[in-house]
């Protein structure tokens, strides 16, 4: 499980996948949502836009993220 630090107690989930170093801009987000097994706490999420706070959970192809706060 990797922990990723938020200083601003919010994040998006494109944000996410580019600070995650799993995409490389964010023209590469809406296909990577299309293509990879996402979830956040448990549920699917396709939505690039979805607020993300410090203990939120994010799966991405199976790698775990979670997001703690700074």
């Amino acid at each position: 499980m990797r922990e990723i630090p938020l200083r601003d107690g919010m994040i998006r989930l494109g944000q996410l996948l580019k600070l995650a170093d799993l995409v490389d801009s964010g023209g590469e987000v809406r296909w990577f949502l299309d293509e990879a097994e996402i979830t956040v706490n448990g549920e699917p999420e396709s939505r690039r836009g979805r607020q993300l706070v410090p203990g939120d959970l994010v799966v991405v192809n199976g790698e775990e993220l979670r997001l703690v706060a700074t």
